[in-house]
């Protein structure tokens, strides 16, 4: 068994999303590595209201339940990979809420990005890579960005072209590199 553990966060709860089909594919590509154990991370099972903490997150005093349950799977984690729609040039409200919530929980490990949407989600993974470097997150370069229009099929329907594959490869090559290495600095 890896000691490796990474959470594949899908970032998407909307009804009908596309998200869950680009999640699929990423958790089916992760499946065949054997250097880190992945596991998905839906934001639907996990329902946080708009940020309620009544304390900063820097702190750690979590009060709610809510809070301090997604703070132990959060926690429990070497590493990520951010599946995020691009919704008016940015993260989901949802994925960045999630993401706020917590803060010692993000610090020293590393993120890989997901996205999905009319150029591929980039401006998405853009604002993602900012939040994780105040997160004190390392964050890896290559990112896979999926196209509405020529990755789906009546923009609904997730069909990926064959170049991802190599892509997520070395996306995953990249993650686990670094999520190894940054394991010696959390100690």
């Amino acid at each position: 068994m890896p000691d490796v553990k990474i959470a594949i966060i899908l970032g998407s709860t909307r009804p009908g999303r596309n998200g869950k089909a680009v999640a699929d594919w990423v958790t089916d590509k992760a499946a065949a590595r054997t250097t880190a154990e992945y596991e998905l991370v839906d934001l639907a099972d996990h329902p946080l209201p708009h940020m309620d903490e009544p304390l900063p997150p820097t702190l750690g005093q979590y009060a709610g339940e809510h809070t301090k349950e997604w703070a132990e799977t959060i926690g429990a984690y070497d590493g990520y990979v951010f599946v995020t729609p691009e919704y008016n040039h940015s993260t989901s409200g949802v994925l960045k809420n999630a993401i706020d919530y917590l803060y010692a929980e993000w610090n020293n490990k590393v993120a890989a990005f997901v996205s999905y949407g009319s150029v591929g989600g980039a401006r998405a993974i853009e604002h993602l890579r900012a939040i994780c470097s105040e997160l004190q997150m390392a964050h890896v370069r290559q990112q896979l960005s999926f196209s509405m229009w020529t990755d789906f099929e009546n923009f609904s329907k997730f069909s990926p072209g064959p170049q991802h594959a190599e892509s997520a490869v070395v996306m995953f090559d990249q993650l686990e590199s670094w999520t190894q290495a940054l394991k010696t600095v959390r100690g």
